[in-house]
């Protein structure tokens, strides 16, 4: 896995709306590796943080928690992504 891939997943994990099941499609990796991966490449400090807003009501990370009017990964905004690929518009 690239440097970038790590930095792409990590942010994904940060990001509230993102699922664990779309870090799956894009990179693979289960719920359980991305905690691992978060484990080993954070400071314990924000390791914490994280694994304390994702056990929050306020994350929304897991799809069997999710309101049901909720039915995509990103912003209407956000630029289109393919593979983790940044489509041009």
């Amino acid at each position: 896995m690239t440097l970038s891939d790590i930095d792409r997943i990590i942010e994904m994990a940060w990001e509230d709306r993102t699922p664990f099941e779309a870090i799956e499609i894009q990179f693979g990796l289960s719920e359980n590796e991305v905690i691992k991966l978060m484990r080993t490449e954070l400071k314990r400090s924000s390791f914490n943080l994280w694994r304390k807003r994702i056990n929050s009501g306020v994350s929304q990370k897991h799809m069997h928690k999710r309101n049901d009017g909720i039915n995509r990964f990103r912003c209407s905004l956000q630029r289109t992504i393919s593979m983790n690929k940044i489509s041009k518009r």
